[in-house]
């Protein structure tokens, strides 16, 4: 450290503590705000007055069986035991709020292979799907366009075996994906 006659620091000194504090405030600011986490969907608190919300079936624009299925029936569920609002399937005159879905994607790919025989034995689901709460009043109160939900799993050598393997990933696709939706539609993200 310099010091000046009188055993001070000298004025360049703290200059440089100085500089070295503020570009240090300024590192730990630009961690702070920039490094969040956000979700792709748009949201507002559900108001109050809401007690009943219309689930209708999801429609799919996939030649996935049932997938529309599936999915409406986990976010149904979801909706039931995780919260106070009576869920209905008809939207009517009666209801506060309508949940809208679109299954829009859906795709199985191959994860691994067998290094011996070239022989796929993993591959991944991936469901991309789009979701809206809308009030009576036709009030966007939650919106994603954008959910993607993927996985994996194992390929049997046995190919009657491989629908039973796929409906299974499906199906914790489809949990997973109601859990999330409804803790993101809660938690207004």
């Amino acid at each position: 450290m310099c010091r000046d006659h009188g055993g001070e620091p000298s004025a360049r000194a703290g200059a440089v503590r100085f500089r070295l504090a503020s570009l240090i405030l300024a590192a730990a600011t630009l961690v702070a705000t920039g490094c969040g986490y956000h979700t792709a969907g748009k949201a507002v608190r559900i108001p109050p007055d809401v007690t009943t919300i219309s689930i209708p079936m999801f429609v799919s624009q996939t030649k996935t069986y049932r997938i529309e299925q599936i999915i409406t029936n986990d976010v149904v569920h979801e909706f039931a035991s995780r919260t106070r609002y009576h869920i209905v399937s008809a939207p009517g005159d009666d209801v506060d709020a309508t949940l809208q879905g679109t299954v829009l994607t859906s795709e199985v790919a191959p994860s691994t292979a067998d290094s011996q025989t070239g022989r796929a034995t993993t591959a991944i689901v991936t469901v991309t799907a789009s979701v809206k709460l809308v009030d009576r009043h036709g009030k966007v109160l939650y919106e994603n366009d954008n959910y993607t939900f993927r996985d994996q799993y194992e390929l049997s050598a046995d190919p009657a075996s491989f629908f039973e393997e796929d409906s299974m990933a499906m199906r914790r696709l489809s949990a997973d994906f109601a859990r999330t939706l409804v803790s993101n539609v809660l938690e207004a993200f």
